[in-house]
């Protein structure tokens, strides 16, 4: 009989695609997967193989519903786990309970850190980041097992804290791909995620004045898409961007393949950035969209292995109109050899090897 994996993270689970992937994976092996998350900003209705639950936050700012989080976290770690559950702990603002939980009864715990957590761009130079630097320092070089989303984060984890994390992308299925590529007219330029600062969408919107032709999707929902809706009017560019807003996954995928080209131009807004892996990239490749990439180092490595799309020379809308107009010269049908390569190499099924192996160390 296998374990029992308790995985947790502060999210409502709704939307995040790689705690599903993984709970399922470890689902379909034969572990007992239980799943907690939390009602923080809604509790849409979802279905899964395997258990699942909520906590109830009552705190009406971020800061309190992290000290909230972790703390009825704890609570329930403690009922829940025994001598046979490996802990599964989602980024570093879940893993405080589950470390002290696992200590306190000596049974593994996994960690996997999507991002870098205390160099993301919204609490940088805040008095937050120093109590997340803090917790990192004084946890992560004890753990066992890690892993992360991508080649980069783990060399930074390795330097800063002696951890080797076990890298395991945030990559989708393999997609058998058979459809006709449309004939859009006008073509279709897409962004897919969230709409956050840093991430290149405000430059990408006045990148349409010199775009003919082409319209701009944004899917998504985030806190900056006011101040993008309110640029749009300003630039008076209505007629040729649309907000789709927030889609479930499957939805996302149908509009995804329709696209012409795809975006992933983030800028650096600090380390986690700097040294991401953006999850619309893998998306686009098993979708076989070509994409606009930023010279950053994730995205460098694929663009140098593969011909997936072209990296804008900085982030002046006139370049980053310049590098979608090359790939609408190219066409879409002429970057389906490098994507189709892509598509075996960034797929979940090389993944979920590499995760099952993490899992299997963890149980002996």
């Amino acid at each position: 009989m296998k374990k029992k994996v308790i995985t947790s993270a502060f999210s409502n689970l709704y939307t995040d695609q790689r705690i599903e992937k993984v709970c399922r994976t470890l689902y379909e092996a034969g572990y007992q997967v239980e799943l907690i998350g939390n009602d923080w900003k809604g509790a849409e209705h979802m279905e899964r193989p395997y258990p699942f639950s909520r906590i109830h936050l009552d705190s009406k700012s971020l800061k309190t519903a992290y000290f909230e989080f972790n703390w009825k976290l704890y609570r329930q770690l403690k009922k829940k786990a025994d001598q046979n559950t490996i802990l599964h702990a989602n980024d570093l603002d879940a893993l405080l309970p589950n470390y002290l939980i696992a200590k306190k009864l000596n049974i593994p715990l996994v960690f996997d850190s999507h991002e870098i957590f205390s160099e993301m761009p919204a609490i940088q130079g805040k008095m937050s980041q120093k109590i997340w630097r803090y917790l990192e320092k004084k946890v992560i070089p004890n753990l066992k097992f890690m892993i992360t989303a991508s080649g980069s984060y783990a060399k930074w984890f390795r330097e800063k804290y002696g951890i080797d994390p076990v890298v395991i992308q945030n990559a989708p299925k393999k997609v058998d791909f058979t459809m006709e590529i449309p004939e859009n007219n006008p073509k279709i330029l897409l962004y897919q995620g969230a709409i956050n600062p840093f991430r290149g969408i405000d430059k990408a919107i006045l990148a349409m004045h010199h775009l003919e032709g082409v319209i701009f999707k944004i899917a998504g929902d985030g806190p900056r898409k006011k101040e993008y809706e309110d640029l749009v009017s300003k630039e008076k560019l209505h007629h040729k961007i649309q907000f789709l807003g927030k889609l479930k996954p499957d939805d996302l995928r149908k509009i995804t393949v329709t696209a012409d080209v795809g975006m992933s131009i983030e800028e650096n807004g600090g380390e986690s950035y700097l040294y991401s892996l953006p999850n619309k990239v893998l998306d686009c490749i098993q979708s076989r969209v070509p994409l606009i990439l930023s010279s950053l180092p994730e995205m460098q490595n694929i663009k140098s292995r593969f011909d997936i799309g072209e990296i804008i020379k900085d982030h002046k809308p006139e370049n980053i109109a310049a590098a979608v107009q090359k790939i609408l010269d190219k066409g879409r049908k002429n970057y389906q050899a490098e994507l189709e390569k892509a598509s075996k190499t960034f797929c979940w099924e090389n993944e979920e090897i590499k995760l099952l192996n993490v899992f299997e160390k963890a149980s002996e």
